[in-house]
């Protein structure tokens, strides 16, 4: 801005120099971290389509790696077989999701809080522990389900057939897509008032009508919000399709990719790669869709005038609790029970051979080399995820949510645009930043490599939970500690993380959990020597010298061992922590020096 000087002389007034403050570095740090995780395996994707030499090898522009993937036969059926396979099983549970979220938020149903938390259990299966478990039920020449129905009168095979499109769409009704899906809708629609529902009501509708006309219109945006989430996770899925898919020659975009970098010799790393970037393509058309679709209306469900309540199912109470109960047995019991039980028969589906049952596969699995490995690999990895990923993720959140820095929006706009990278895609880029950036190549195929990619495989849901809780705390106690000259780290720890800590063990727990069962987001960067559980499964169960099925299974079981006991100590122990709601008022109100003991009910 021009001045006049006290000599009459016109010049510029200089704006003086700030520092950057610890805030800047911070945030400068963040974002060149996180990012340059996010972005730089989709910058190396797209660069390396264009380069036809190998790893390591003097660039060579050329457009051969686009011509190789696309004159391979099967890629744009594979591309067709991905969105069909989705929109199969989207279009089928995703209606069963909502109808069961209606009923366990809206009607008296008994236990419909135990009942919620069998969804959780069902998310918490690996998907490859469900997907062999409906393969010892379902397969056309042994499932358990076709050898039964063989038995009865004018029947000589069973009818259902797990290696075929419904076989796949089956299994991923199974595993989580109706279980994810009624996890995120059922405290949606607890929040809906009834005043709504009780008007549509005394003007003549039945609960039916009711629900289709009133209540799922309202909760639209909730709806629009858990299925755009699922839509950017379209590519997502892999194990399911590599062992259902690869007998009868059905791939999807992920099986393809995978196919290109395994099965050919040497591996077609470029055709792979030319393969994702027309995926990358895509899912650039898929975030802005999803962010049009969730902000362009808005319904209130909860006002100053909210009034909870209840439908009354009447007689249809029994049949619909019986059906909720049925699927939830569908969904956890059953396939654990039968891997159980087909882990000792000497050969899954045949009652005919001799002996039928024997502890053999059980000897040969621990008896296996790499099974060992594998079960100290599957722990250091859930284990460190579930520890380091708490702790880190809850300063990232606290950093977006009681700090003022500039680009905290940037920052938290990266996170959730990690969601639109498949597993598979992901770990393609990172193989190749892996062995092509000096500075990493010595982490390819070792456990530290696995371990970083899971961790920051958690990254977007361990950050948002934190950030609701942060979202819901004062800033009082945190004053107080600095006030009497407790520092940053001494106030974090003392203050907040005893605060967080429920919140903390519930996502080191559904991380473990993620971390024992996840195979698409390492399986390009894994050898031998860091196999998982859920790799050595996945390896027994589609490995061309011989499947060994019963192996599988007795992997499986012990994944949802692991998964299982971890959730339930976490469960336990996150039951004792956080802030305690027993002292009754009258306690609050005790005078000082009063010695009735604390807690105690008057």
């Amino acid at each position: 801005m021009a001045v006049r000087s006290p000599t009459g002389v016109i010049g510029t007034r200089r704006t003086p120099w700030v520092r950057p403050g610890t805030g800047t570095f911070i945030m400068a740090l963040l974002l060149i971290v996180f990012g340059f995780w996010i972005f730089a395996p989709i910058v190396v994707i797209l660069v390396n389509s264009f380069n036809i030499a190998g790893i390591n090898q003097p660039t060579e522009w050329s457009l051969e790696n686009w011509r190789i993937a696309f004159s391979e036969p099967g890629i744009f059926t594979a591309l067709r077989n991905t969105f069909v396979v989705y929109i199969g099983y989207k279009a089928i549970g995703f209606p069963i999701a909502i109808l069961i979220a209606w009923t366990l938020a809206r009607t008296n149903i008994h236990w419909s809080y135990g009942l919620e938390f069998m969804f959780w259990v069902s998310f918490m299966l690996p998907g490859i522990a469900t997907t062999i478990g409906w393969v010892f039920m379902l397969d056309p020449d042994f499932g358990l389900v076709n050898v039964a129905i063989g038995y009865l009168p004018f029947i000589e095979h069973g009818p259902f057939n797990i290696y075929s499109v419904p076989g796949i769409i089956w299994v991923h009704l199974m595993g989580n897509t109706i279980s994810s899906a009624v996890m995120l809708l059922t405290p949606a629609f607890r929040n809906m008032n009834l005043s709504l529902e009780e008007a549509s009501r005394v003007s003549g509708a039945s609960n039916l009508r009711t629900m289709m006309r009133v209540t799922i219109p309202v909760m639209i945006p909730a709806i629009t919000v858990v299925f755009m989430l699922n839509l950017v996770r379209i590519f997502q899925s892999f194990e399911t399709e590599l062992i259902l898919g690869t007998p009868i020659d059905f791939y999807v975009y992920s099986t393809k990719i995978f196919q290109f970098i395994r099965f050919f010799d040497p591996p077609l790393y470029g055709s792979a790669t030319a393969l994702a970037s027309v995926v990358l393509v895509i899912i650039a058309f898929i975030v802005p869709l999803q962010r049009w679709l969730t902000t362009r209306r808005n319904y209130a469900t909860i006002t100053g005038s909210f009034k909870p309540g209840l439908i009354d199912l009447g007689k249809w109470h029994p049949l619909v609790f019986g059906l909720v109960l049925f699927l939830i047995l569908l969904l956890t019991a059953i396939p654990v029970l039968i891997l159980a039980g087909g882990s000792f028969m000497t050969r899954v589906g045949w009652f005919s051979s001799t002996p039928t049952y024997t502890l053999s596969h059980w000897q040969d699995v621990f008896a296996n080399r790499f099974f060992l490995s594998a079960l100290r690999n599957t722990l250091i990895i859930s284990l460190s995820t579930a520890i380091v990923s708490p702790i880190l993720f809850s300063m990232v959140a606290y950093v977006l949510v009681r700090t003022r820095w500039q680009w905290r929006s940037v920052l938290d706009a990266i996170f959730w645009m990690s969601t639109a990278m498949p597993g598979i895609l992901s770990g393609l880029g990172l193989l190749w930043l892996f062995l092509g950036t000096p500075i990493l190549t010595p982490l390819y195929g070792t456990l530290y490599a696995l371990v970083l990619v899971v961790i920051m495989q958690g990254k977007l849901t361990s950050t948002q939970l934190i950030k609701g809780v942060f979202l819901q705390m004062g800033a009082d106690m945190e004053e107080a500690a600095r006030v009497a000259g407790a520092g940053w780290w001494r106030t974090y720890f003392r203050i907040w993380i005893p605060l967080l800590m429920p919140t903390l063990i519930l996502i080191g727990t559904f991380n473990f959990v993620i971390a024992a069962g996840t195979t698409s987001s390492i399986i390009l960067i894994a050898d031998r020597g860091t196999s998982t559980l859920s790799l050595l499964a996945l390896d027994m169960m589609t490995s061309t010298v011989g499947q060994d099925l019963e192996g599988a299974g007795i992997v499986s079981l012990f994944m949802v061992a692991q998964t299982a006991g971890i959730a339930l100590i976490a469960r336990k122990f996150g039951l004792q922590l956080g802030v305690s709601h027993t002292r009754t008022a009258r306690e609050a109100d005790r005078p000082t020096g009063s010695t009735a003991p604390a807690g105690a009910i008057h």
